[in-house]
């Protein structure tokens, strides 16, 4: 339904993580996949997280979610954002899909924002990759260079930063897309009601992964090897550069030692920073009850934004799914490329998949969870 115009392995070596572009026309004949009245009724829950920017001259309020009532914010000057649509509404998955392109580790998720004219969110920079693809309405985007660009009223917590000099002013219309790698600043501003979708990519960050390497070597109880030095320095008040490099080269080591970091990476990666929408059944099912399924033709599918990945070259035969992890015996490893690669399973697929034991309670298992569901 959603396909690119654009040729997508050019665009990786041109432009992916190193400059911004405009993609005029990326979809053809673009259909938005939500309406803004549904948007708003996401919005509603609880669980799902939105907010409202307002535009205040040369500020912005963000009031969080959820919402009730739209009335108190009037015709213009404000901007709907809702996270993670993908979890909540599954006609919006074909849209993500264009993008698997690019590997589902590094998907985010999908914000899909309606803005009234002239709202926005105010100049700013992302940490992450991000595509903007416009929906019905018009936005006009500015997209800075990198630099040091500083925040807004010198507060350094603000997620704004002062104006730019643009090298992107443009009017996106339906089908058009932006794309931004981290780091440069843009602001959008709404031109008519406006329906926007942003594909986020986003990659660990130092912290995050030595703050889960080190959880990692806590819980096997390893990593408890130390420094040693043949010879020291003839200053006691004094740590050697010898020895600086040293000591953190016990941290490089571990990058060398795939049993010690595999099994964090696989877990981090696989993980959701938002919450999914789990579907539990009311009674468990078993695997000759979803074998039965499956031969009356239901399909397996994995509910919105759930990452199942498989390592490269893992010493183990295993998946990582939403942070955890499922071992599996005797499975070959297109069985595993299968499952990683696979959005639903058909019928004919579902059942060879069956056929191994491993695999059959692997499915009954995540199906029980929620994080699967019958389709038809």
């Amino acid at each position: 339904m959603y396909q690119l115009t654009f040729d997508t392995q050019a665009f990786i070596k041109q432009y992916w993580q190193q400059t911004p572009v405009v993609l005029t026309q990326a979809f053809a004949d673009f259909v938005d996949p939500i309406a803004a009245d549904e948007l708003a009724g996401l919005a509603c829950e609880e669980e799902i997280s939105s907010r409202i920017v307002v535009t205040k001259d040369n500020q912005w309020d963000v009031i969080q979610g959820p919402f009730e009532d739209y009335d108190a914010y009037g015709e213009t000057k404000w901007q709907l954002l809702v996270q993670a649509v993908n979890h909540w509404y599954p006609d919006s998955q074909p849209l993500v899909d264009a993008f698997r392109f690019l590997p589902d580790w590094r998907f985010d998720d999908l914000m899909v924002s309606f803005a009234t004219p002239e709202g926005g969110v105010g100049p700013h920079i992302d940490n992450y990759d991000v595509f903007i693809i416009q929906g019905e309405g018009e936005r006009r985007w500015k997209v800075g260079d990198k630099g040091n660009h500083q925040r807004r009223g010198g507060d350094a917590t603000s997620p704004l930063v002062d104006d730019f000099e643009p090298i992107i002013d443009v009017v996106l219309k339906k089908g058009d897309v932006l794309y931004i790698p981290p780091g440069y600043p843009h602001c959008g501003e709404t031109l008519s009601l406006a329906l926007s979708y942003s594909i986020g990519f986003r990659a660990p960050s130092q912290q995050e992964l030595l703050t889960q390497l080190a959880d990692s070597l806590i819980d096997n109880n390893s990593g408890h090897k130390r420094f040693t030095s043949k010879s020291e320095a003839t200053d006691p008040g004094v740590v050697s550069q010898t020895q600086q490099q040293g000591i953190m080269q016990l941290l490089a080591e571990l990058a060398t030692q795939p049993e010690k970091y595999q099994t964090m990476l696989g877990k981090l990666l696989s993980q959701n920073r938002f919450e999914l929408d789990i579907c539990e059944g009311e009674e468990p099912v078993t695997l000759e009850e979803l074998q039965e399924m499956v031969q009356d033709n239901a399909s397996i599918a994995r509910i919105g934004g759930l990452k199942v990945l498989r390592l490269e070259n893992d010493q183990q035969c295993r998946l990582f799914i939403n942070g955890e992890v499922y071992p599996l015996e005797d499975v070959t490893e297109a069985q595993l490329i299968l499952l990683a690669n696979t959005m639903t399973l058909d019928s004919e697929n579902a059942t060879d998949l069956l056929a191994n034991a491993s695999i059959g309670q692997l499915l009954v298992e995540l199906i029980n969870q929620g994080l699967y569901y019958l389709a038809e």
